[in-house]
């Protein structure tokens, strides 16, 4: 059994999974861990926990080790530094009227480079920008432009159901939603209702569709003909939740039923014969007709 900690970057992202290694930590202490971009400040979200060796991902880092009063020092003047930073850039942008939105600003541990992410609906040319940031803090600047799904994430919010958005809270790359995944849910398409906080579908449609689409196998198909213990009649809709469906009888009367309480009532071999039967004759006589 090996052992992982939770660490979260900022107060309001998610937390990663790191190897404490030889470290005891608790929740709210403070670390330095290897990331791609250099070292970063960390906080422990979630304290070490047993994990099976097959559930941990073999690229998995290790805390470097516990962040001391210099450390913390440097995080806190970080922080004053992009505040400062954001509030330069946005006048900068003003000044220079550039169509583009910024979203948010990030410096690395080191202070050797500050990241600024904004949103555009096209090309910026920002190398004025780039100039006046570079003059004024005398580091590496680095402009990045994402979109909106991922401006959703790094800002965070509620969503629809009164919980954190999901792509902020678990979702670790973003997977393509279609409308299709909307309509197997009976939905209203209605795009103010399905759209998440960036505008664009909700991601939560693309992690439920598996389901739905085993749910609605073990249920009969709307139109077809089952029988039922008050006689036989079609199903006109599906209750995929809760396993039922409506069926309607020759009377004009509807009534629900378990999925589990019905049985489809297959059509008779002969007539299925004969129908493919007509359609073929149909089409040798179009045939002799043309020619």
């Amino acid at each position: 059994m090996n052992k992982i900690v939770g660490i979260k970057f900022k107060q309001e992202g998610k937390a990663y999974d790191f190897d404490p290694g030889p470290y005891v930590l608790d929740r709210g202490d403070y670390v330095i861990v290897e990331t791609e971009r250099g070292f970063g400040f960390g906080t422990v979200s979630t304290p070490s926990k047993h994990t099976e060796p097959s559930k941990i991902r073999k690229d998995l880092k290790k805390i470097f080790r516990p962040a001391n009063e210099d450390d913390i020092k440097q995080h806190l003047e970080n922080l004053a530094l992009e505040k400062r930073a954001y509030k330069s850039c946005l006048g900068y942008i003003s000044e220079l009227g550039l169509i583009m939105n910024l979203v948010d600003v990030e410096c690395l541990f080191d202070g050797s480079k500050i990241i600024f992410y904004f949103t555009a609906d096209g090309r910026v040319d920002f190398r004025e920008l780039v100039k006046k940031l570079v003059y004024e803090f005398s580091v590496r600047i680095e402009m990045r432009q994402i979109g909106v799904r991922n401006k959703a994430k790094m800002c965070g919010g509620l969503g629809r159901c009164g919980r954190e958005v999901c792509c902020a809270s678990f979702i670790q790359q973003f997977s393509p939603v279609s409308v299709k995944m909307a309509k197997i849910q009976h939905l209203s398409l209605n795009p103010t209702k399905i759209s998440g906080a960036c505008g664009r579908l909700m991601c939560c449609l693309a992690f439920e569709y598996d389901t739905y689409c085993n749910l609605k196998n073990e249920s009969p198909k709307s139109g077809t003909t089952v029988r039922t213990e008050k006689g036989t009649g079609r199903v006109i809709r599906q209750d995929i939740l809760r396993g039922c469906v409506v069926v309607q009888f020759e009377n004009g009367t509807q009534a629900e039923f378990s999925s589990d309480r019905i049985r489809e009532v297959k059509p008779e071999p002969g007539r299925a014969k004969k129908r493919t039967y007509r359609k073929y004759k149909s089409k040798e006589k179009k045939t002799k007709n043309e020619s």
